[in-house]
């Protein structure tokens, strides 16, 4: 959070953030409750911000120990315009897998983010896609070629739309859900079964702003409907290699739903991932399973098949891609493990 100085008074502000307290709303200091929301930021530069003058409630700017209470409207103001709608060319180089004159699908790397955002301003995919292409058009949210996203520490397969034609028709076959998008994961655990579904709203976590959860009981209505096909691709001891198809594109829905089903991501540091959930208490263990963080330091899932309509020919479109060396790695790690205890 860039805490620029600043006279509070002045009417060319922009807002950089905006959020509204729940009716359930505990009093909470206001840099703790941003700290809830603001994804990268720290509390010194939230704390800045309000010194500076930064940080409004109910449009008057407080101070760092303002207690937020319900239904309080929290404003983040500066002088300069966000820094995400500030676009600029970046000379990145792209893994691109098929490109034509209406649309291009591109292997993102893990690491990579997919459009700017706070704390992201530049390095990203969009960053990129400006410098290699003119003209892409805009997405529903102002993103040039973006018709779907994945996370940054996930890797594969993108479609960017190169024209506004291309943009509407692959746009609506994501919303109608005729996509098709495989995942290949490493989860914690031996799952039961062989196949499964897992359905479940999922919508922002009530506590967590920087997690999404499932919402169940009197709360299932809320969120957004979302379903997750699953399968078994290899079991590995104390992990397990699966495949997952999705039905519904919901923001960390893989993530989300692997954790509510009890198998959270290997090292998927946002759902706790990065802790050993599964095995044995041995040192040799614990050091073995640090030695797989090392090689694999992000969330152990790629995004490996993407279909879809072309949106000019009508032809069916597939495409796949090898999963990536820090998972395959980790993969053959977890492979060599489990085989040796069998021996033993």
């Amino acid at each position: 959070m860039d805490a620029a100085g600043f006279d509070p008074n002045e009417d060319d502000l922009y807002e950089h953030h905006r959020f509204v307290a729940g009716a359930g709303q505990v009093p909470l200091r206001v840099d703790k409750f941003l700290m809830n929301f603001v994804e990268n930021a720290t509390r010194n530069k939230i704390q800045q911000a309000a010194k500076d003058g930064s940080v409004f409630v109910n449009d008057i700017a407080v101070k760092s120990n303002y207690k937020v209470k319900p239904n309080d409207v929290v404003r983040v103001l500066f002088s300069h315009p966000p820094y995400e709608n500030l676009l600029t060319p970046e000379n990145i180089p792209l893994d691109i897998v098929y490109e034509d004159d209406a649309l291009l699908v591109v292997n993102k790397p893990a690491g990579m983010v997919v459009h700017p955002g706070h704390g992201n301003y530049s390095g990203t995919l969009i960053n990129a896609l400006i410098y290699h292409f003119d003209n892409l058009p805009n997405n529903s949210s102002d993103r040039p070629g973006l018709v779907h996203r994945i996370d940054k520490d996930t890797s594969g397969l993108l479609v960017i739309a190169k024209t506004e034609e291309a943009m509407t028709h692959l746009a609506k076959q994501f919303f109608d859900k005729t996509s098709k998008r495989e995942y290949v994961a490493i989860v914690w655990g031996n799952i039961d079964e062989e196949e499964g579904t897992i359905e479940g709203n999922i919508g922002r976590h009530p506590k967590n702003r920087l997690q999404n959860t499932v919402f169940e009981g009197e709360d299932e209505h809320k969120g957004k409907v979302a379903v997750t096909h699953f399968n078994v691709l290899e079991r590995l001891g104390y992990v397990t290699l699966v495949s997952c198809k999705l039905e519904t594109g919901r923001t960390h829905q893989i993530r989300v739903h692997m954790k509510y089903i009890g198998h959270t991501l290997f090292n998927d540091e946002r759902y706790g991932g990065e802790k050993i959930l599964k095995g044995t208490t041995f040192t040799k263990y614990k050091q073995f399973v640090e030695n797989c963080f090392k090689i694999l330091p992000r969330q152990a899932l790629h995004a490996k098949t993407l279909g879809f309509v072309h949106p000019v020919t009508g032809k069916e479109m597939y495409f796949d891609t090898p999963i990536p060396d820090d998972m395959t790695q980790c993969i053959e790690r977890w492979r060599n493990y489990a085989k040796n205890q069998l021996l033993e």
